[in-house]
């Protein structure tokens, strides 16, 4: 019998703009130093378990979370923008605080999330799930049997969650938020496309030389 396939879905590590309390989303936006520690971190870990296969959000951030488990394992990273962070338009860049102020609309339905709702400039999330969810489809149709990391960001790691959890469908007007801390792990388990097991939701226990948390929990 083949083995199961193996899905992780990982953040990035802390970025400039996380330290900072910003918006990233389309933004070009590096690696902290801690966010660097986080990666080495997490390459570490991965790279004992079998991963064959690396895909990556195309932005900074994420590739250079990609890259140390790519040089660990001598693979490539495969970089796609439909594993970028959704675009938020006019709040990128703005921290939470000049958002509410100056795009009280835009910051309100995003917060509450608004699947629907277009962020003046950027996209919902419903667009977010769409090119998201698109590529995994395709990811899990040429992977089979495989062990599959892909880098990606908390917005479209949480949807793409929801999708396989079954907890987002087509009527769908709001949902929960699944916070995913820099380089938290997703675990699945693939023995069919419809038999789907969720072994971890935001796995941190790894981080914990480098950021003293050890838990499973979301914060």
């Amino acid at each position: 019998m083949p083995p199961p396939t193996r899905l992780y879905l990982i953040r990035h590590g802390q970025s400039a703009g996380n330290a900072e309390g910003r918006f990233g989303g389309h933004g070009p936006t590096p690696l902290s130093e801690l966010g660097r520690k986080q990666a080495e971190a997490t390459a570490k870990l991965l790279a004992k378990e079998g991963i064959n296969v690396i895909y990556s959000s195309d932005l900074d951030r994420a590739m250079q979370t990609a890259e140390p488990l790519a040089k660990l394992l001598d693979i490539h990273v495969h970089a796609s923008p439909a594993f970028r962070e959704r675009h938020v338009g006019v709040l990128e860049g703005l921290t939470f605080d000049e958002s509410k102020e100056r795009h009280p609309k835009d910051y309100f339905a995003l917060v509450n999330r608004n699947v629907n709702h277009v962020i003046s400039g950027g996209e919902s999330y419903r667009h977010l799930l769409k090119r998201a969810t698109s590529k995994l489809n395709e990811i899990l149709r040429n992977h089979q049997h495989e062990r599959i990391a892909i880098f990606s960001h908390t917005g479209a790691i949480c949807y793409l969650t929801l999708n396989l959890l079954g907890a987002i469908h087509r009527g769908t007007k709001t949902t929960p938020w699944l916070i995913t801390s820099n380089c938290g792990i997703n675990r699945f388990e693939f023995r069919s496309r419809s038999n789907v097991r969720v072994l971890a939701i935001n796995d941190t226990r790894h981080l914990a030389a480098v950021t003293g948390n050890d838990s499973f929990a979301a914060r």
